[in-house]
């Protein structure tokens, strides 16, 4: 979302990376919708939500979600390297056992900068963590089993204003942690998981 602001004073850099933004293709999957950005972080903000749509599944399990914040500020903070920044957020349940896995955080990232790079999306100082959470259901609960999820929290500078493939490699990296096959040949897939199976 832009930030209050008379029309001329945003910069027309912010103006031609939304239109660039507003081109990406993103997967039949997910529902995706404009939602409110963060205050303050900078100057001018827009913030996508994206849901695993069950009906676009053919299921009624829940699969997975995610976010994505664009940062523009036309000073360039030193820390981003660029005037823009993207910050991501991403989770999807898995099995259990996978939450085990001492290769699952690796495999995680790589998703997503395999997703950024297959796109050519042009970029520096990405930086992220991915966390496994595994929960056991007692009293009341107990019926819930034990479930697990996986979340990834990331950013990275885009180098120019042309959004597109950084969209459709977010709209990819959702897709892939929710568990459903890469758009693209040579990626692994998560297997799908039920929640409680």
């Amino acid at each position: 979302m832009i930030k209050a602001a008379p029309p001329a004073e945003i910069p027309e850099a912010f103006v031609q990376a939304m239109a660039s933004a507003d081109k990406a293709q993103l997967r039949s999957e997910l529902r995706v919708i404009d939602t409110a950005a963060p205050q303050g972080l900078a100057p001018f903000s827009r913030a996508w939500a994206a849901d695993v749509e069950p009906s676009r599944a053919s299921s009624d399990d829940e699969y997975g979600t995610g976010r994505l914040v664009l940062l523009f500020d036309p000073a360039g903070p030193e820390a981003w390297g660029s005037n823009f920044r993207m910050v991501v957020f991403a989770q999807a349940p898995i099995e259990p056992s996978m939450g085990a896995d001492q290769f699952l955080a690796d495999v995680a990232w790589s998703w997503l900068t395999d997703a950024l790079d297959h796109r050519e999306a042009q970029y520096s100082r990405a930086a992220g963590t991915t966390t496994t959470v595994i929960s056991t259901g007692f009293g009341d609960l107990s019926p819930e089993g034990t479930g697990s999820q996986i979340e990834v929290r990331a950013s990275w500078s885009p180098l120019d204003g042309e959004l597109q493939p950084h969209l459709e490699a977010w709209s990819e990296f959702v897709c892939m942690l929710a568990g459903f096959p890469p758009s693209s040949d040579g990626v692994s897939a998560m297997p799908r998981v039920r929640p409680g199976a």
